[in-house]
């Protein structure tokens, strides 16, 4: 046992060395410590000692422990040497079976598309509409192209009618005994927390615990403890320390230190060269017209323009996910991730490998809401270039697990699973009465947990929420707060008589304060 530990640690550090050997960081080092040779410090005799010590004392090994942690949070831990490849991306077959017959489905829409519009799925722009995107590039919400033929290749519920007919072909007709009980519309087998675990994971939400968000804990003063959460706050982001800035945030990010403190945890500093590269991004985005463009212009059309919190930031939008349909770097999440870019084929070499383009380039093709993930980062960062970064590190470390079928805990399967299971459990009477009625649970909730809650929270709430995802590099509180709400308004449920009555009751979510929420439903529920 001890042996196959120590060889998953110098696989673990292998790997790690790996991929920080291409990166800026690596060149930035090796630059540092041979300018450091002219320092009278640096002593032949015990070079690599004082090299180490100057490298401490100038603060560039604070950024390389940051650089591995945070290659620790985002990559899995590497797998069996013998394990093939696809192991890394989802472990069980019918998962990704499942997944490669959705992503056909993807495909099949939007080529469809393409065909009954004949727009081709790339292009290059004429010189003088370079000209004219350019000129307008901070002010595209003032456009009104005529987009009412494209539509969304997929929303939500089409992708919950996926999930509910997922199965494991493994079992007969649901003979897993701890399973044949589960009544509700994910009928797969998967692990997830039951409260106990809960509590023991979200610990520090506890209601001993000092919380930002807790308007009235009884047993710290409010004022109290944000003071000295402030002062702690300030002392993690002089250290400079992605670890001790995640530990922190689970009790919420004072407002005034949230961007720096996520900028942390993300590990984003917006080099010069990382402005570099989003204005590279920018000018493919000028230079190329991809009909998936369309598609985010209409998806931030029809949900943030119409938001009163974020139809001011339309310009944001649009500039952020177009330079992100252009990201090459996107892709390399595709390691972890359950999904496979789409291919493009050039004209008349269909099928033929070396013709073959990803689609579009970083991978992803967006889908009914996926603006949502970028509007709230808006409050936070003003500066394109870092916002870009942040919502790029955001997405592939947590979003793409929300629109991906696999079976890992914080991927959306294992969140509608531990949802259902939480009220199955803890509320049976109005699991039972809704089940009844038609109005399952999911039917409803299905929708806040693939947003991440973006669109449905106020954005205070939303950013308190985002905190705790951050602070314990899981989605699993998505899963636990949508069974909160349901607890929160279990009175006005039971009475209800059909679905659309359900969604009615739970139509505003905007005046729901998150942190009570989770404390009461994680703490205060008999167990």
């Amino acid at each position: 046992m001890m042996l196959e530990q120590d060889t998953g640690l110098s696989l673990a550090i292998a790997q790690i060395v790996q991929r920080l050997k291409g990166s800026s960081l690596h060149s930035q080092l090796e630059r540092q410590a041979r300018g450091s040779l002219h320092k009278p410090e640096i002593k032949l005799e015990s070079l690599k000692e004082d090299i180490k010590e100057f490298l401490k004392t100038s603060g560039w090994e604070k950024r390389l422990q940051n650089a591995v942690y945070s290659e620790l949070n985002v990559f899995p831990s590497p797998c069996h040497p013998a394990a093939p490849p696809e192991h890394m991306k989802e472990p069980l077959v019918y998962m990704r079976k499942a997944q490669g017959s959705w992503e056909k489905r993807i495909l099949k829409s939007l080529n469809s598309m393409c065909t009954e519009l004949s727009i081709p799925l790339a292009r290059k722009r004429p010189i003088g509409e370079q000209k004219e995107l350019l000129n307008k590039w901070n002010e595209m919400g003032t456009d009104e192209p005529d987009l009412s033929l494209f539509r969304p290749v997929y929303a939500p519920k089409d992708f919950l009618e996926v999930l509910m007919n997922l199965r494991n072909p493994n079992y007969e007709n649901g003979d897993q005994p701890s399973f044949k009980n589960h009544l509700g519309l994910i009928q797969v087998p998967l692990k997830v927390k039951d409260i106990p675990e809960l509590r023991d994971y979200f610990s520090e939400l506890g209601l001993n615990t000092g919380q930002l968000g807790i308007d009235d804990s009884t047993q710290v003063p409010p004022e109290l403890f944000e003071n000295e959460h402030v002062r702690v706050g300030q002392t993690v982001l002089t250290e400079q320390d992605s670890a001790a800035a995640q530990q922190y945030v689970r009790q919420g990010c004072p407002t005034a230190l949230r961007a720096e403190l996520w900028a942390l945890i993300l590990n984003i500093s917006n080099q010069p060269e990382d402005i570099l590269y989003y204005e590279q991004l920018k000018s493919n985005v000028i230079q190329h017209d991809l009909l998936v463009d369309n598609l985010i212009y209409k998806d931030v059309k029809l949900t943030a323009s119409n938001d009163d919190y974020y139809f001011v930031f339309e310009d944001y939008l649009y500039q952020v996910l177009l330079c992100f349909s252009r990201d090459t770097s996107v892709l390399e999440h595709f390691s972890y991730n359950s999904a496979t870019p789409p291919k493009s084929y050039i004209r008349g070499k269909l099928g033929v490998e070396e013709y073959a383009v990803f689609y579009p380039p970083n991978g992803v093709i967006p889908f009914h809401g996926f603006s949502m993930y970028v509007a709230p980062l808006c409050f936070l960062y003003h500066e394109p270039s870092k916002l870009y970064l942040i919502f790029r590190e955001m997405y592939v470390r947590f979003f793409f697990r929300l629109h991906s079928i696999s079976s890992h805990p914080s991927g959306i399967v294992s969140l509608c699973l531990l949802f259902e299971t939480l009220l199955q459990t803890h509320l049976p009477q109005l699991f039972y009465h809704l089940r009844e009625i038609g109005a399952q649970p999911l039917r409803i909730s299905f929708k806040w947990m693939v947003r991440a809650f973006s669109g449905y929270l106020a954005t205070d709430q939303l950013l308190l929420l985002w905190d705790r995802i951050l602070g314990y590099n899981s989605l699993e509180i998505l899963a636990v707060l949508a069974a909160a709400v349901f607890a929160f308004r279990a009175v006005n449920l039971m009475e209800v008589t059909s679905l659309a009555a359900a969604e009615a009751v739970l139509a505003d979510l905007s005046t729901l304060k998150v942190m009570p929420l989770l404390q009461i439903f994680l703490f205060a529920t008999v167990t």
